[in-house]
């Protein structure tokens, strides 16, 4: 209740962040096939509850482009999830999201709004990566963030826009039929604290300066992206060592050949000759194919 909370208080606060503060608090007690659809059902109700009071601050114009751009990108982020290593794809956003704030704090910022080919792009390089490891934040923050739109704008235009993507997912999930009473249930329970924290967020944010709200953004940015590229490298870790188990357990079950003599004949033990025992392997080790696609849509 504590994590939702926090996690809800900066949602409300910054307009981002809930899912990835939230899952990676929450996922140190639960599994993240039991956390990821109640997280995606807070996201829609946060947003939607704040979306009465954010309308006319919205810039609809660039999120119509991007969501178009996600819905084209998402389809390669789930190819590239298949076919390379999620592990070091978040190592290396975390290194690319690290450049990009520094570039941010510098001071530099565009003196207008992003173009209609690149704004498509920032929403397929968004869906890219949702479809990839379910993050899609970085890459749209930095377009709003790093435009002459202001503050008040660009947290409208996110919490909107994770309205789209949230939904979006949410669909995904109940189609795997991830989406259970259980996950429903754990929702309800979250909801109060949800609420309660995104809120005083909100309320925090309606007395803050722009000039230090975009230095606390560029902060929460920050984390994010350590957080993201902690789990990366834990993941990294975990397939070598996965690695390293499974040699170990082949070595075991099949036996190490024993030395041979100097005319390379088998040693003879009681009279005959030495036989290595063989064994059928099992198909795979490591980590449950389901905990590494529940953690992939971790937004």
């Amino acid at each position: 209740m504590a994590c939702v909370f926090a996690a809800a208080v900066v949602r409300g606060y910054a307009g981002f962040g809930f899912s990835l503060l939230a899952i990676t608090s929450l996922s140190l007690a639960l599994p993240p096939a039991e956390i990821i659809p109640p997280v995606f059902m807070m996201e829609v109700a946060a947003s939607a509850s704040l979306l009465p009071s954010i309308w006319k601050e919205v810039h609809w114009r660039a999120l119509r482009l991007l969501w178009l751009g996600c819905l084209v990108g998402t389809p390669i982020g789930v190819w590239v999830l298949a076919s390379m290593s999620a592990a070091s794809m978040k190592m290396a956003l975390c290194v690319a999201v690290l450049a990009a704030v520094a570039l941010l704090w510098s001071g530099y910022t565009r003196a207008s709004m992003p173009s209609m080919a690149e704004t498509v792009a920032t929403g397929g390089l968004a869906g890219l990566l949702n479809g990839a490891f379910g993050i899609v934040a970085p890459p749209v923050i930095i377009f709003f963030f790093n435009s002459p739109a202001g503050a008040t704008i660009s947290r409208a235009s996110l919490i909107a826009f994770f309205i789209g993507t949230d939904s979006m997912g949410l669909a995904f999930l109940a189609s795997e039929g991830l989406v259970t009473s259980a996950g429903f249930h754990r929702f309800l329970i979250f909801v109060p604290a949800l609420l309660l924290g995104q809120w005083l967020g909100a309320r925090g944010f309606r007395r803050a300066d722009p000039s230090s709200f975009r230095k606390w953004v560029l902060r929460l940015l920050v984390l994010l992206a350590l957080l993201t590229g902690s789990q990366g490298l834990l993941g990294a870790i975990r397939h070598n060592s996965s690695d390293i188990m499974t040699d170990q357990r082949a070595a075991a079950l099949v036996g190490e050949p024993p030395p041979s003599l100097s005319n390379g004949a088998p040693p003879f033990i009681g009279g005959r000759p030495h036989r290595t025992r063989r064994a059928q392997l099992p198909s795979s080790f490591g980590l449950p194919d389901e905990w590494l696609a529940s953690c992939s849509r971790a937004k």
